[in-house]
């Protein structure tokens, strides 16, 4: 089955037009983000937009939803007005499910425990005419990526790797469920041009080398931030060299860099990836216009002059790397890991490996590292490590196991988890025998914070292929390199690993016998979604107040929070996803996980009514409920990660006015302005140090907030004294109008109440 095949024809069949009227325009040849970007325009342009600049009204093609966001997205779009989505959308049930046991067990555990959630989704879709994707069927990504995703598209997804879909040369973006709502709305979606970061690929891979090593290495060199603002587009001959799953994986970890989105050009291996699941006339309608879907030949002959930074990466030098531990742009190529484990004594012993995931859980990576697992079993080797694996989605999963993969793994121990997201997202029931004890685990996944896998802060988590992740469960030890030592196998002699094989698609094709997809009713209308009044899940929305109409006076400081605070500190995953459909439940991890700077704590920060400390969201409910709105001060990148607008609605909810940072991740900044709150940036960084744990904050200049004139913050601290200083803030004209009517829901609520 084809999905959208007529929706797919349309973009096609527009698509020459406007590449030409777009080069006639600029005056110059194309990116291929830049055919993409301009053939998905709301409406025609005879004005070229500023990379980095220019506000830019887009109309993506389809909207994918993962279960954990797709709650929030669609509790918000009930209450627009519409009787059915304007553009493709669907839901996918992979967030919940916890892994535990193992993929029989954990799933009918999750259906059980979750099924209030699961029935609403699917009923929700029913009603709107979005398509559901039942538990068990897989991850978003890998379930876009096999059904979905199509060259020279447009799509947005509510989850920071969406992106993965670039591995067939798509534009897919990560946002908030706000923006979801706009799309599925039939409204136009706002982004920012983003600038266009190109990465030259010569040469080609061999050996241990895999295309997970393209982007550690990628963000080693930009680092978590260096990619905020921007596409990066991959080209060259060692672009075109590796399969479309690869590319996938690229796309998918450059949410890790900060990225918009990453984007490869359509080639042969695009096209055998659209065959083998069953799109073969997907591929034929790309191979008329496949002109359209790469940058034009002047790009490739000098890069430099249509790019705003070129990266070179020569494919035959590549080494594996390993990342991390607590970020995954610590880039160590696999020659210097262990030294890197031994200088910084990080544990070396491997407690736990695991492979899969939406980032690594193709075909390919999986017979790859399975034949490490049958070297294991020829060679006399123990798998000294525990070891799991993650299969991407049901078409995957059975297929490996009919293919005599997944006995493979069984034979080495190792566990096959459910088709979800699991512990790469925090749901894992680890078994560990003392959580404080410092330990080291390896995965193919795509993020490594702190707390991030298993809750635990003394796990250092570090990132690397499945080669590797399975070569190192082999020896259990982080110290190990396969490339170059040997390791002595159970009759005591010394051997080594040969390089990993395997093959790019399954030879015999894709197999499923269900792999998990409801339609939407024909007609939803008669359709009930019910939410119960007293569920601890699920909360229907009220609409958040509008502004005053005043400057804001006599704020509290909430937290000033130092360091790393990603969305995973705003607002953790793990067991809290169960309460993503219920908004002030969700509420009470607001927070928790970040270090507040005055005492290097977690949630723990003073009330400056009582004097006294507490938990983050129990102080800001008592500021609240004396009338007080609050600030809240952060550092570098602040909300870098997941797309979580949970992050942003829960400091919305319990009375947070604005979020003063050095630096904000685009998907926060954009979250907080559809919430209608203020995410303003210090003109001055160091006047970060300026804020004392007892002041009490004012914002000036809302009565004549206009796109880039800055406010003023000025600060009343404990012993009388005051500071005052500029900030500043990114808003335009229709963003400030949301920050002015509580938040775009309100705005989209009023003008669908002239319609009607």
């Amino acid at each position: 089955m084809v999905f959208d095949i007529d929706m797919i024809k349309k973009v096609y069949a527009a698509l020459p037009g406007k590449v030409e009227a777009t080069r006639k325009m600029l005056g110059r040849p194309l990116t291929l983000a830049e055919k993409i970007l301009y053939a998905h325009l709301y409406a025609p342009t005879t004005t070229p937009y500023e990379r980095g600049k220019s506000y830019v009204e887009f109309a993506p093609d389809r909207v994918a939803m993962q279960d954990a966001t797709a709650q929030m997205a669609l509790l918000q779009f009930m209450t627009c007005g519409r009787d059915k989505v304007a553009v493709p959308s669907t839901v996918h049930c992979d967030h919940l499910i916890q892994a535990k046991v193992g993929a029989t067990q954990d799933l009918a555990t999750a259906i059980d425990t979750n099924k209030e959630v699961y029935d609403f989704l699917s009923s929700i879709s029913d009603k709107y005419g979005i398509g559901f994707w039942k538990p068990g069927a897989g991850i978003i990504h890998q379930v876009v990526l096999e059904n979905y995703a199509f060259p020279g598209g447009m799509m947005i997804g509510t989850d920071s790797h969406t992106p993965n879909a670039g591995g067939l040369g798509m534009v897919a973006i990560g946002v908030g469920g706000a923006d979801a709502v706009d799309v599925m709305a039939g409204l136009p979606w706002e982004l920012k041009m983003p600038k266009l970061i190109g990465v030259k690929l010569t040469g080609k891979m061999s050996g241990w080398t895999s295309a997970k090593d393209i982007i550690l290495k990628v963000a080693g060199i930009l680092t978590v931030k260096g990619g905020t603002g921007a596409i990066v587009e991959y080209f060259g001959e060692g672009a075109d060299s590796f399969s479309a799953t690869g590319k996938g994986t690229i796309c998918n970890m450059g949410a890790e860099i900060g990225a918009t989105c990453s984007l490869f050009a359509y080639d042969t291996k695009m096209a055998d990836y659209l065959k083998v699941t069953g799109r073969t006339e997907v591929a034929a309608l790309a191979d008329e216009v496949k002109e359209h879907l790469r940058p034009d030949a002047e790009v490739y002959a000098d890069p430099t002059k249509y790019y705003d930074q070129v990266i070179e990466i020569n494919l035959d030098e590549l080494e594996p790397y390993v990342n991390g531990p607590f970020t995954p742009d610590l880039a160590w190529p696999i020659s210097k890991f262990a030294q890197a484990v031994k200088e910084n004594n990080w544990p070396e012993k491997l407690d736990v490996a695991l492979i899969g995931s939406c980032t690594n859980s193709s075909y390919e990576d999986i017979s790859r590292s399975a034949s490490l697992a049958q070297q294991a079993i020829d060679k006399q080797l123990d798998m000294k490590s525990e070891y799991t694996i993650t299969p991407g989605s049901e078409v995957v999963r059975y297929t490996i196991e009919r293919d005599g993969l997944l006995n493979t793994f069984d034979q080495v121990g190792g566990v096959v988890l459910a088709n979800a997201c699991g512990p790469c997202i925090g749901q894992w029931a680890r078994h560990i025998d003392d959580p404080n004890r410092k330990n080291s685990i390896i995965t193919s996944f795509n993020r490594n914070f702190a707390k991030r896998n298993d809750g635990y802060a003394s796990t250092h988590a570090f990132v690397a292929s499945p080669e590797i992740v399975t070569a190192l469960a082999i020896a259990g030890d982080l110290t190990f390199n396969p490339l170059t030592d040997k390791l002595k196998n159970k009759n005591g002699e010394e051997v080594m690993l040969d390089e990993p094989v395997g093959y790019e698609l399954p030879p015999n094709g894709f197999e499923a016998e269900d792999a998990g997809y409801q339609a939407p009713a024909e007609d939803g209308s008669g359709v009930q979604v019910i939410v119960s009044p007293t569920s601890e899940r699920l909360q229907l929305l009220a609409p958040f107040s509008a502004w005053e109409g005043t400057d804001l006076k006599g704020l509290k400081l909430l937290i000033k929070a130092n360091g790393k605070c990603t969305t995973d500190h705003i607002s953790m995953a793990g067991p809290w996803l169960k309460y993503r459909g219920h908004l002030d439940n969700i509420s009470n991890n607001m927070l928790i996980g970040a270090i507040n700077a005055f005492n290097d704590k977690s949630d723990t920060v003073k009330n400056s009514i009582t004097g006294e400390y507490g938990a983050v969201p129990a102080t800001m409910r008592d500021y609240k409920a004396h009338g007080f709105g609050a600030v809240v001060v952060g550092d570098e990148n602040y909300g870098e990660g997941s797309s979580r607008e949970h992050a942003a609605m829960e400091p919305r909810h319990l009375g947070v006015r604005a979020i003063l940072v050095k630096s904000f991740a685009r998907i926060h900044e954009t979250n907080l302005k559809k919430q209608g709150m203020l995410g303003l940036t210090f003109a001055n960084k160091e006047d970060y140090d300026l804020i004392q744990e007892d002041d009490t904050i004012d914002i000036d200049g809302l009565t004549t907030f206009a796109p880039g004139k800055q406010l003023t913050v000025v600060l009343h601290h404990k012993d009388g004294s005051t500071n005052e200083f500029p900030v500043n803030h990114t808003y335009n004209e229709q963003q400030i109008e949301w920050f002015k009517a509580g938040g775009a829901l309100n705005v989209i609520r009023a003008e669908a109440a002239k319609k009607a």
